[in-house]
């Protein structure tokens, strides 16, 4: 259990540091169309669009800037603790 525990932890912090680069990315308007670009775009995408879409309906993703990645890390974090102490229980 333990392992699965620190697996899903590794997992969900390389997610993290992907969207975090893919702000520094934006931000320093690095080419998305690169290698590295598409990897960090296509990694992180499925994981930002729900937070971008929710902003949306919201009123908040109308802007200068863009606060779906901190959302998105948000509700990762979020979730990962719930599952872990729901993995932690069993």
């Amino acid at each position: 259990m333990a392992l699965l525990i620190r697996s899903l932890s590794i997992f969900v912090e390389l997610i993290e540091a992907l969207i975090i680069i893919r702000i520094f990315m934006s931000i320093f308007r690095i080419n998305f169309n690169t290698t590295l670009g598409r990897l960090v775009y296509e990694l992180t995408e499925p994981i930002l669009s729900p937070s971008k879409r929710l902003l949306d309906k919201i009123g908040l993703g109308r802007g200068m800037f863009d606060f779906s990645p901190w959302v998105s890390i948000l509700i990762l974090r979020i979730l990962t603790a719930i599952i872990i102490s729901f993995l932690g229980q069993l």
